[in-house]
């Protein structure tokens, strides 16, 4: 049997998917002339404010900004931005103009943390023997101990740092069974 024949397929009709939203139709009555899209509700009711409150400026016009208003009613009907209605589309460019520069983190503006200044230093010193064994083990699974943090002015070290005087190396014994055969492979004492 082929892989093709062993895919399940279902399919599903939404009746609102496929139509509108409209306003001004309940059951079988409608609005004169309508129904009508958010879109051309918005153009009708701007328009229509605007022509009242311009009336000395287009009177001598005529009926022609009149029928432009219409016309810009009835064209706005089915108007597509990007596959979307207008409203929609100017509402999604509204909140992108909104967003903050560096989006959201769980719902909060994301910003960055403010530049801060890393200070430190280091000091090269001779290698020590080695088998040294003087650090203290620490337990498997603890952590090191953290200092706990100082204000900036104490955290710079001086200009120069005059390293102690070096004491005499003193003999380190061997400390595990290995090392004390190396040591006495060294001397010459293994048989």
């Amino acid at each position: 049997m082929s892989a093709a024949a062993q895919v399940r397929m279902g399919r599903f009709y939404t009746s609102a998917r496929r139509h509108p939203w409209v306003l001004g139709k309940v059951a079988d009555w409608k609005i004169p002339l309508g129904p009508y899209t958010p879109a051309q509700i918005a153009v009708a009711v701007g328009g229509g404010f605007l022509l009242v409150k311009t009336i000395s400026w287009w009177s001598w016009m005529g009926p022609v900004p009149i029928a432009a208003w219409l016309l810009a009613v009835w064209a706005v009907r089915r108007a597509k931005i990007n596959g979307r209605a207008p409203m929609q589309a100017a509402l999604g460019w509204v909140l992108l103009g909104w967003q903050p520069r560096g989006g959201r983190i769980g719902g909060r503006a994301a910003r960055d943390r403010a530049p801060r200044a890393l200070l430190g230093g280091f000091t090269l010193e001779e290698a020590l023997a080695p088998a040294v064994a003087a650090a203290p083990a620490r337990a498997p699974g603890w952590p090191a101990r953290r200092t706990p943090r100082r204000s900036t002015a104490a955290q710079r070290p001086p200009a120069r740092r005059r390293p102690a005087p070096a004491a005499p190396a003193a003999p380190v014994r061997p400390v595990s069974g290995v090392q004390q055969l190396l040591a006495l492979a060294q001397q010459g004492g293994v048989r």
